[in-house]
């Protein structure tokens, strides 16, 4: 069947976007077509708001409107406790939890040869020049529980142990809500590993 061009370079275009399959970015793109062009236009501008306001953090490469985002800004935040995420997406995430009150780091990935991806592709110099500038006294790794974020923290350990500075990672274990039955071996080893005393 052929597809009208417009349609079909809109499903091309959205398809590209990450976790949006072929048939995902069709149902996307008919509905863009059935919406009313005020909606449209609202996505659009947003979207190229999204380009032009918005940059990567000078000192952390959060998400910001500034040269600085709004956690480096804030003077109630420790700036002696810094978390090292892979993505910007990770800040948001930690932060809905308010339990980290504390800088961030943002890498911009994960070490991962096999994808040609090295430390010089990451932001990881731009950590270690913290320490010249900043007085910090620990480093908080909360990067992926898979191989590549598992190589990334014992990279970062060993960069950063020498600093004489507290390197430590986030716990892992069981959701709240989950069932023990249906958990893998290695999930809850890391539970039990990863206790804490209830005081």
């Amino acid at each position: 069947m052929q597809i009208a061009e417009p349609l079909q370079i809109a499903i091309e275009e959205l398809s590209k976007l990450p976790g949006i399959g072929r048939k995902t970015a069709q149902r996307l793109a008919i509905h863009l077509l059935k919406t009313d062009l005020e909606s449209v236009e609202k996505l659009l501008s947003s979207i190229h708001s999204l380009k032009t306001n918005l940059r990567f953090c000078n000192r952390c490469f959060n998400i910001s409107v500034n040269e600085l985002c709004d956690i480096c800004l804030n003077q109630k935040r420790d700036h002696t406790i810094i978390c090292v995420v892979e993505e910007a997406s990770d800040v948001i995430a930690i932060e809905k939890s308010n339990e980290h009150q504390g800088c961030y780091h943002v890498l911009g990935g994960v070490l991962s040869p096999l994808s040609g991806i090295g430390p010089e592709i990451l932001h990881i110099k731009e950590l270690l020049k913290r320490f010249e500038t900043e007085e910090i006294r620990e480093i908080i790794l909360a990067l992926n529980p898979d191989t590549e974020g598992e190589a990334t923290s014992l990279y970062l350990a060993r960069l950063i142990k020498p600093l004489n500075v507290k390197v430590t990672r986030i716990a892992r274990g069981l959701p709240i809500g989950g069932d023990l039955e249906f958990a893998d071996e290695a999930t809850i080893g890391r539970a039990v590993s990863g206790r804490i005393i209830i005081e």
